[in-house]
């Protein structure tokens, strides 16, 4: 009977890892939000490609809805360009295959010529699949 559950216990555990991201903790996850936006502002589109799912939705914080392509256009001819990224605070929660970093920063740059820098409060959802995939991000302007 001991035997019998033991091997029940390691098959479950087993199945339970088997999801988990590989190698990945908070903090590292924490590191990668922050060097997307060190991406963003350096133009490394490259980068920025690799992170982003092709499904993504970003949110921003006026209500604009853009997709992978249209972030990347737009950051591309300077639409939305992002001059600095400043975070004040930000957590990450990993639940197995996906996690949400949530933050608060101060975000500048210039849209269609004109300057801007505004206090958001963020989030961002992440999918494992082999890699990271940034697949939804959404903020909102601080009063």
């Amino acid at each position: 009977m001991k035997r019998w559950l033991l091997t029940l216990l390691i098959v479950v555990s087993g199945l339970y890892s088997f999801g988990q991201a590989p190698g990945n903790s908070e903090q590292s996850l924490l590191e990668l939000s922050r060097r997307k936006f060190d991406w963003l502002i350096a133009n490394q589109y490259d980068s920025l490609n690799a992170l982003l799912d092709d499904r993504l939705q970003y949110i921003h914080s006026n209500g604009w809805v853009q997709n992978k392509k249209e972030v990347e256009a737009d950051s591309r001819s300077g639409k939305l360009k992002y001059q600095s990224v400043s975070i004040k605070e930000s957590q990450a929660r990993l639940y197995g295959v996906s996690a949400v970093v949530t933050g608060l920063g101060t975000f500048a740059g210039i849209k269609e010529g004109t300057s801007f820098s505004i206090d958001l409060r963020y989030t961002e959802v992440y999918v494992w699949n082999g890699r990271w995939k940034l697949v939804s991000r959404h903020a909102n302007r601080m009063p």
